[in-house]
């Protein structure tokens, strides 16, 4: 058995030029605001993978549940054909599993893809995933599919991108848009993509998922502190910073902050920055959007994608929606 395939688009000094980038133009700008991609180092998956066990986060047990329940149909919509799957922000590859078992139980799973920023996970997944589909094509890419979707495998046959987890409503509004032009553009017609959303609900449940009772989403809101601390020998004291959740109705978002709770000055030493940090003031360190599902497919559509499908859970919180690019 050959080695996998794989496409490096960015390596560790590309990592490290963006996280750079990223804090200067963050802390310097008024109000201050922290990409959401800086907290998921190491550390900052584990805490997300706990975050995801906690009894308020519905996400990922609602949209699991569709997927595992819905993967034959799912696999079905896509016709008859062969297709090869390239999954975006696949980490583990754990979401789009069971779509894979049943292309493959159909003997048309041609090719599997993972496309992720870590490059150890990547050829990991890849290693495990040669085992479990012998027959398909094997490739990885590792870079960031907000820059890179250029680079996705030209296969001859039916391609499916699937995008799952809810990451799609970290994007904001023009940030959407743009990138599901990007997709379509590197897409032909008659290729798929699979998009897992969170929708509209009552903000009760929403808000209780951000501020759950164990606090451990507060414990990953700080931990991109201890990333600017660590990577850019900064020293923030991410104790005296309170998260903060706050449920905007008119644009049914989340919107998450870092609160100061007494005046302080940072150094960020490897930038040469200084931050200052009154009472009360905050760090924006990310968003999350809720879809009503008729607006998301009005989207979609004018991006060049024509809804075909979409699966709920059973109490309507999650929506897994699949497009064909036209």
């Amino acid at each position: 058995m050959s080695a996998p395939e794989l496409r490096i688009c960015l390596d560790e000094t590309d990592l490290d030029a963006a996280l750079r980038l990223d804090a200067r133009r963050g802390l310097t700008s008024h109000p201050k605001y922290l990409p959401m991609r800086l907290h998921y180092d190491g550390r900052g998956s584990a805490l997300f993978g706990e975050l995801t066990q906690q009894p308020e986060y519905y996400q990922t047990r609602s949209e699991r549940a569709i997927l595992r329940d819905r993967a034959e149909e799912i696999a079905d919509a896509l016709g008859a054909d062969p297709v090869s799957v390239i999954e975006l922000g696949a980490g583990r590859a754990e979401k789009i599993r069971p779509v894979l078992g049943a292309l493959a139980h159909s003997g048309r799973l041609d090719a599997f893809w993972p496309f992720d920023v870590a490059q150890s996970e990547v050829r990991d997944v890849l290693l495990e995933l040669a085992t479990a589909y012998p027959d398909a094509y094997l490739g990885g890419i590792v870079g960031d599919f907000t820059r890179h979707l250029a680079h996705l495998p030209d296969h001859h046959d039916t391609r499916l991108v699937a995008f799952l987890g809810g990451t799609f409503g970290n994007f904001t509004g023009m940030e959407r848009s743009h990138f599901l032009r990007d997709l379509r553009e590197a897409l032909r017609p008659g290729d798929w993509f699979l998009l897992g959303a969170d929708l509209v609900k009552d903000p009760e449940v929403i808000l209780a998922a951000y501020n759950d009772a164990a606090g451990v989403t507060a414990e990953f809101n700080r931990h991109v502190l201890y990333v600017l601390n660590h990577r850019l020998d900064a020293d923030f004291e991410p104790d005296n910073f309170e998260h903060i959740a706050l449920w905007d109705g008119d644009t049914a978002t989340v919107d998450m902050r870092l609160r100061a709770m007494k005046p302080m000055a940072v150094d960020v030493a490897a930038l040469g920055v200084d931050v200052s940090f009154a009472v009360g003031e905050e760090i924006h360190t990310g968003i999350s959007t809720k879809f009503h599902r008729g607006e998301l497919e009005n989207q979609l559509q004018a991006t060049g994608f024509e809804p075909v499908r979409c699966w709920t859970d059973e109490r309507g919180y999650m929506g897994v929606f699949l497009a064909r690019a036209f």
